[in-house]
């Protein structure tokens, strides 16, 4: 059984407009958005930001065959696709930014996939919601939302050098 990591809310054209800004989406740039929903965010990277390509993963019925829609509407089709399953087996190898709109809980499930699966110098920016454990490279409020960019792999590299520094320290204190 799928279970859902968010349930669907829309963000904001200018909350994605800012995502994207945020990463420094190019034309070399391949877009994931993992729980893409009505696929604003795909369609943005591309039109706006002329991203290379873009790839999404919705696993609910009816916003994935709506987001299909809009992407024959739009005659993007050789540039965007979208998978109609879970984002937790979504193929996310040739990704470089991948954008996420989850739950910190949701957040939480997919980061051993990211830790992972992830390619070195991949960004991950995520919509209101941290990833627990991970550093942020940037973290920015803009219009009443928080707008986190994570680096692969300083996001979690950087938590785990604090770590060890910290036992260091420890040890050393106690000489």
């Amino acid at each position: 059984m799928t279970i859902s990591l968010a349930p669907f809310v829309p963000s904001q054209q200018d909350v994605v407009k800012k995502m994207l800004e945020l990463a420094q989406v190019n034309e070399n740039d391949t877009v994931y958005d993992l729980g893409c929903g009505d696929g604003r965010i795909l369609i943005t990277a591309i039109k706006e930001f002329n991203a290379k390509n873009a790839v999404g993963y919705e696993m609910r019925d009816d916003l994935y065959k709506n987001t299909t829609l809009k992407i024959q509407k739009e005659q993007l089709e050789n540039r965007i696709k979208v998978f109609n399953e879970d984002l937790l087996d979504a193929n996310i190898s040739d990704a470089t930014v991948i954008t996420l709109y989850l739950t910190t809980s949701g957040n939480s499930r997919l980061k051993p996939k990211l830790s992972i699966e992830a390619q070195k110098g991949v960004k991950v920016v995520s919509h209101d919601f941290d990833i627990v454990g991970w550093e942020y490279a940037k973290r920015e409020n803009f219009g009443g939302h928080t707008i986190y960019l994570y680096k692969i792999p300083d996001a979690f590299s950087t938590t785990r050098k604090r770590r060890r520094l910290s036992l260091f320290s420890r040890k050393r204190n106690r000489r």
